[in-house]
């Protein structure tokens, strides 16, 4: 079983029971998410910033604008610390104390790098576009040339990474199991609702099929 290395940095400190370090479940959470947030700072000033992104290999991307100032500012080697999060379930306990949710994280710490070879940047955005959508990047328009240019593409290696997980039912004072008060686990998921057509669509274009969300 193959593990990310543990750092003072990536350490989980507070319940290190939930710590994961190991690659397949670390990947299977970022591959399962598309929201991550990215934390900077620039001049003393804190920001954290909602980004989409993609996992290939060992290595996150994200991409926005080329005028944005956070990819400006990233590129420019400043540290970052990026994050996902899944929440799978709230945990309502008998005490208000013992509530929690069930989620899968994953922390990711270094810095990151404009991806400039154009082959390597046509690919991530292929990637994001597919990651959303399963072949949409094949039966779509491609970005052309002056697109390409006024999107930026980072990299970030994944090699200071951890993982949290929170799984089960709620864990209450002993005493507190003699409460008639409900108490368990409200499972949540993320999923789609009926597609909205675009209402210059073209007839031909067909019916969209849900199924094709990687939900």
């Amino acid at each position: 079983m193959e593990s990310y290395s543990i750092t003072e940095r990536t350490r989980v400190s507070r319940i290190p029971k939930r710590g994961v370090y190991d690659k397949a479940q670390v990947h299977a959470i970022l591959d399962e998410g598309f929201l991550c947030h990215v934390g900077f700072v620039i001049e003393r000033q804190p920001y954290v910033i909602p980004t989409g992104y993609v996992r290939a290999d060992e290595k996150l991307y994200i991409h926005g604008s080329a005028a944005s100032r956070m990819l400006r500012t990233l590129d420019l080697g400043v540290e970052i610390c990026v994050t996902v999060t899944l929440v799978d379930g709230f945990v309502l306990a008998r005490s208000v104390f013992h509530h929690s949710m069930n989620y899968r994280s994953v922390v990711m710490l270094g810095t990151a790098h404009l991806v400039s070879d154009r082959e390597e940047k046509l690919d991530a955005l292929r990637r994001f576009t597919n990651h959303i959508v399963a072949g949409r990047w094949e039966e779509a328009r491609r970005p052309t040339d002056q697109e390409l240019k006024a999107t930026s593409v980072l990299a970030l290696p994944l090699q200071e990474v951890s993982a949290k997980v929170r799984t089960g039912p709620p864990l209450d004072e002993e005493d507190d199991y003699a409460l008639p008060i409900w108490a368990g686990v409200v499972p949540l998921r993320l999923r789609s609702a009926q597609p909205v057509p675009d209402e210059r669509m073209l007839a031909e274009a067909g019916v969209f099929d849900t199924g094709r969300l990687s939900l």
